[in-house]
């Protein structure tokens, strides 16, 4: 009952969306080639997007050129779709394009300079509960002036892997989507993937970043290529990979945080390893009360962010291992927050670490 309340609440939320259609009017039947005109019909839309298919054996990429709603299959049953993308600007298409996207539980989602605003991708965001396969979305080439991206990293959102590229995110966005990544009482524990080339973010964004970074225990991947990130930010993103002192806020959350153990532990009786599985429990393991943490000079000390195997700093486009970074923002390539980084992360690679070589 609470999850068809649930439901029902999404549909309100976006209801606006669409004005014509009733809630329950069409059951999707999976095929898009046939519910993306039927709902189309419902909406009362004259001019139908094309929907274009490519099967999974397909050598030849068929690109006729307009407003289209792409379907990759996952084998050649019409029922397998596993990644959409729509094209084209008419927002009134893409709004019906999009709620068939989640109605029919595709793995990917891509919008590429496809118009979307603020409230579009906020009432997205919240109907991906709708899709329970929905692990990858890509947002690129799609600007918007309250830049809502970083509810797309939410503490409960599901998605794996995102792609925010060219979207003129700058400082601001970068403060939003840091916080996203991490705070002192949340993180998001899914996303393993994150693309943030191309986004006019300066030092002030890096060092956002990078404080998202220091309780993350999740990602992998960043890239933030093609930016404008300087020394100073390259120092910032340098601090989270070597070992890094608690700040005064961490370290209050921290004794906070063994209160609450501690007062499980008085009722029910637990030794110390019980603890420790008492707060990954409340906790997800936050790094705030890892055994590593240790004092040193009147601190407390974190080894640094030991879960993050990539960041690209480079002009490329493809995931660079962090000890192979080229570096394709402001700093100079004898910058010593470049080197420092290099040779931190250096140190995680299994390569460099047999004498092995590519």
């Amino acid at each position: 009952l609470k999850k068809k309340k649930k439901k029902e609440a999404i549909f309100d939320e976006i209801s606006f969306l669409f004005p014509v259609m009733s809630r329950y009017t069409y059951q999707c039947t999976g095929n898009v080639e046939v519910d993306f005109p039927a709902l189309c019909a419902l909406l009362n839309i004259k001019e139908i997007l094309a929907v274009r298919t490519k099967h999974p054996h397909s050598t030849t990429d068929k690109n006729e050129g307009g407003p289209c709603l792409n379907i990759e299959l996952e084998n050649e049953d019409p029922l397998s779709a596993k990644r959409m993308w729509i094209s084209g600007k008419n927002k009134q298409l893409l709004l019906s394009g999009c709620y068939l996207l989640f109605l029919s539980c595709p793995l990917c989602c891509r919008f590429w300079q496809a118009g979307l605003t603020d409230p579009m991708v906020i009432s997205l965001t919240n109907t991906t509960s709708l899709c329970s396969n929905l692990r990858e979305v890509s947002l690129e080439g799609n600007p918007l002036p309250n830049l809502s991206f970083h509810h797309l990293l939410s503490e409960d959102s599901k998605f794996t892997q995102v792609s925010l590229r060219n979207n003129r995110i700058g400082d601001e966005g970068a403060r939003l989507i840091g916080s996203a990544l991490s705070t002192i009482k949340s993180a998001n524990k899914n996303l393993l993937w994150l693309n943030l080339a191309f986004n006019n973010i300066g030092d002030e964004g890096a060092a956002h970043i990078a404080k998202g970074l220091r309780l993350n225990r999740t990602l992998l991947f960043i890239s933030l290529c093609k930016n404008q990130i300087g020394d100073l930010g390259a120092a910032h993103l340098a601090e989270i990979i070597g070992e890094f002192s608690l700040t005064h806020e961490e370290v209050e959350r921290r004794k906070l945080l063994f209160q609450r153990i501690q007062a499980v532990s008085n009722i029910f009786g637990t030794n110390r390893l019980c603890l420790y599985k008492q707060a990954e429990t409340m906790e997800t393991g936050t790094p705030l009360l890892d055994p590593s943490v240790y004092h040193k000079d009147g601190k407390l000390f974190l080894p640094g962010n030991t879960t993050l195997e990539s960041l690209n700093l480079s002009g490329l486009c493809t995931c660079s291992k962090i000890s192979h970074i080229n570096n394709g923002n402001l700093f100079p390539t004898d910058s010593q927050c470049y080197t420092q980084i290099k040779e931190m992360v250096a140190l995680k690679n299994p390569l460099a670490k047999s004498g092995s070589t590519v």
